[in-house]
């Protein structure tokens, strides 16, 4: 996965709208598990969002803003679930908490260990 792909990938994942219902804060958003592999595919695109910005000072306002949605969001969407009775996988809240430290260490500029 090369930075573009990867760029657009966090973009969709983030996205709200009906167009793709498969999205990662679509499904929680439905109470939906994520689908297998994306988490970790998404983990992955944050790795080389990391990387290719190590040569840069700067972040897209897009990009930004949608790996702050994945930062924020997922957690709340999954403790929404919970109150709602919801049965999530039982790593998804590690795996929402590393998606939390890898885009702190995007905007830190250091990777950050979970």
């Amino acid at each position: 996965m090369d930075y573009e792909t990867a760029r657009r990938f966090l973009i969709t994942q983030a996205s709200h709208t009906n167009q793709n219902p498969d999205a990662f804060l679509v499904r929680l958003q439905h109470n939906e598990a994520p689908i297998p592999g994306q988490v970790t595919s998404i983990l992955l695109a944050l790795k080389i969002v990391f990387d290719a910005l190590q040569q840069t000072d700067r972040l897209d306002r897009e990009l930004a803003y949608a790996i702050y949605l994945l930062a924020t969001e997922s957690p709340q969407l999954y403790a929404l679930g919970q109150k709602r009775g919801v049965f999530w996988p039982p790593l998804l809240d590690r795996d929402i908490a590393q998606i939390a430290v890898a885009v702190k260490s995007i905007f830190a500029g250091e990777w950050l260990s979970f």
